[in-house]
């Protein structure tokens, strides 16, 4: 019953403060779905770049054409050199440049080898990759296409051999367009349940503190055991946020059409453990947390390091082992994980059992240790009481 009540009482606390019901529940609300609007095309198109043909023969022109006829970038202007094309990047009309040298066409003739130079703008990678696979496909066929008419093959078998003796296909698992929704928006999800439980329950400690004279826990008969305190706050926030789960599964992957190879039960039986220990962290740590304003200065800084370490936005093999361990210490390294394997490859729960234990061991450790520190805190008071 007392837990119950402690539940309550914060639900009451949560929803008269509006600093809390921002971060956690409008923000968890709201931000999925502004992220998944802006990345809703998935990926870029028609990238605006500049040409500068120095060589002018039909060789080059062909070149140029079959750029442009790509739908990943769209030539805007030929200019007369390269200051010139430059003007169209520093006023941002375009974001590429290709150059075609004086030599060109007649290095092609002479058998030598020819060089096509690429310049792109390195504020968005996206630009990058959209030029620079489109010139490489480009240059890759007219190579084949000027081999094949060196070799003088007799038939269009012959000539398709000569030109690429072992073919390929490539495709893209489970991201089949390659679109940039499908590849962040899981993790984004994940991460938004930790930080916002960080920010929302620091926030509320922070108050706490504030009017308690230091304390983490409010006088009052309700509040004297430790496992009431833990089990009664962890449930207020443990309803709200399984019900943004729920959200996130149902609506959000619905509504833009991301990925869903899961089965809502085994989307459960992770995400209970994965909201457990994002609770218990977040209770944990916000013992550095004095001060209301103290969890947006020590907590908000920690969300790009988190993606970047978690192994989705750079290849998990290429981390060094000890920020590989380091990030484990984090439940949305192992949710983030989790998330993607179930939904958007379709594992099941027996193939993620390392991130799934690791989210129980997660939940065990960090609900131990926000027990011991309430307990700190009941001895501490009775101490000065």
């Amino acid at each position: 019953m007392k837990i119950l009540q402690i539940c309550y009482n914060e639900f009451k606390e949560i929803f008269s403060d509006v600093g809390i019901v921002i971060f956690v529940i409008i923000l968890p609300l709201a931000y999925p779905l502004l992220y998944a609007y802006i990345y809703d095309n998935e990926v870029v198109r028609e990238v605006p770049v500049v040409v500068v043909d120095d060589s002018q023969t039909n060789t080059s022109r062909e070149f140029l054409r079959r750029c442009d006829a790509s739908p990943d970038i769209k030539i805007i202007s030929h200019a007369t050199g390269m200051e010139n094309a430059r003007t169209y990047l520093e006023s941002m009309d375009a974001y590429g440049i290709i150059r075609i040298p004086r030599e060109f066409s007649n290095d092609i003739a002479a058998g030598r080898q020819t060089v096509v130079g690429v310049y792109c703008d390195m504020a968005s990678m996206m630009y990058y990759k959209n030029l620079m696979i489109t010139v490489a496909v480009v240059a890759q066929n007219m190579n084949k296409e000027i081999k094949v008419s060196k070799l003088g093959s007799s038939t269009d078998r012959e000539a398709e051999i000569s030109a690429a003796p072992i073919n390929y296909e490539s495709k893209a698992m489970y991201n089949p367009q390659s679109g940039y929704s499908s590849f962040l928006i899981p993790a984004v999800l994940m991460l938004i349940i930790q930080q916002s439980l960080m920010l929302g329950i620091g926030m509320h400690m922070g108050g706490t503190r504030e009017q308690n004279f230091g304390f983490a826990i409010p006088k009052g008969d309700l509040y004297r055991n430790p496992v009431y305190i833990y089990l009664g706050k962890m449930l207020a926030y443990f309803i709200i946020y399984i019900v943004d789960a729920v959200y996130f599964f149902a609506v959000v992957n619905k509504i833009f059409g991301l990925p869903q190879m899961s089965t809502f039960g085994t989307y459960l039986a992770w995400m209970v453990p994965y909201l457990i220990a994002c609770i218990s962290y977040s209770i944990l740590f916000s013992v550095l947390v004095y001060r209301r304003e103290d969890c947006i200065m020590l907590f908000v800084f920690l969300s790009l390091p988190l993606i970047f370490i978690s192994g989705i936005s750079w290849p998990i093999s290429e981390i060094p082992q000890k920020w590989l361990y380091f990030s484990y210490l984090f439940p949305s390294s192992l949710g983030i994980h989790a998330y993607v394997r179930t939904n958007t490859m379709g594992a099941s729960i027996n193939d993620i059992a390392f991130y799934h234990w690791g989210l129980i061991i997660q939940a065990a450790v960090y609900t131990s240790l926000s027990l011991i520190f309430y307990y700190w805190q009941l001895k501490k008071r009775k101490i000065e009481e």
